[in-house]
């Protein structure tokens, strides 16, 4: 563990995320769901967490993130707002809450920040919310935004393939981070584009840009937490790191307390009242 990370237990806010950008920290982030792996997360000296919509495909088993409703993302936002007390925590804005009514798309940032009591939201899109964006941050919530390959626009896409690959989405990309920047979003989340395109997007904007799948030359990175510690081995994309095997870890434990229950050798004398 980095000294950095042992003696700073000062919360991260959106400003510290700038201060460490300009000063060439990188900034690390993490997804969780629920109360006990956010205390975990964050007390390892995470920066930021974010309660994804994916959510959706590793809690409750759904293809895409779609299905993610506003109630849902509310309550795991809930759950970990509970244990969080250092990092920034970031909660996605669920398909269908922001989509080009900024009045509407306000109602939903406000409802999701007053009920969970979260720092800050995370959109999908640029040019085609743009209105939205900057009507929310009008109002004083924090935005990330969320650039490259949206996992709120797969059946439009068809495909998880890298986005930005052709010239004219790529400069496409460009456009909507300055657009998001200029509309004040605090970050900006890249997923799934070429490293070289993510490098020259993270030196023109001033704001941090948070990569996955986006190469080593963004600000920070992002991982969600059931494929980084291989609780799902059914996803293994190019850019995840596995960091450990725990479905292999918890399978072998599971057996072992199966085995033990049917050997009646669990529970013994000492476990017992």
């Amino acid at each position: 563990m980095s000294t950095a990370i042992q003696e700073d237990k000062r919360k991260v806010t959106t400003h510290r995320l700038k201060e460490m950008k300009d000063r060439g920290e990188k900034i690390s982030m993490l997804t969780a769901y629920d109360f006990s792996m956010a205390s975990i997360i964050d007390q390892a000296g995470m920066d930021v967490i974010l309660v994804g919509d994916s959510a959706a495909n590793v809690m409750a088993g759904t293809v895409t993130t779609l299905p993610m409703t506003i109630e849902q993302i509310i309550y795991h936002g809930v759950s970990v707002m509970r244990a969080v007390k250092r990092a920034l925590v970031v909660v996605d804005m669920p398909f269908g809450t922001c989509s080009g009514n900024p009045m509407k798309s306000l109602d939903a940032a406000i409802q999701i920040m007053k009920e969970t009591g979260a720092d800050t939201l995370k959109i999908e899109g640029g040019e085609e919310i743009i209105e939205d964006i900057k009507k929310i941050i009008g109002a004083g919530i924090p935005v990330m935004g969320h650039l490259g390959l949206m996992p709120q626009s797969i059946n439009k896409y068809g495909t998880y393939t890298v986005r930005a690959k052709e010239k004219e989405e790529a400069d496409k990309l460009i456009s909507d981070a300055l657009l998001l920047e200029e509309a004040g979003c605090y970050a900006i989340t890249l997923e799934k584009i070429p490293a070289k395109l993510a490098g020259e997007i993270t030196k023109k904007v001033s704001i941090p840009i948070i990569g996955i799948g986006a190469g080593p030359q963004v600000d920070g990175q992002v991982l969600v937490m059931h494929d980084m510690l291989g609780i799902n081995n059914s996803f293994s994309p190019k850019f995840l790191r596995k960091y450990e095997n725990l479905n292999e870890i918890i399978t072998n434990a599971v057996k072992h307390y199966i085995s033990d229950v049917k050997s009646k050798d669990f529970p013994n004398e000492r476990e017992s009242y």
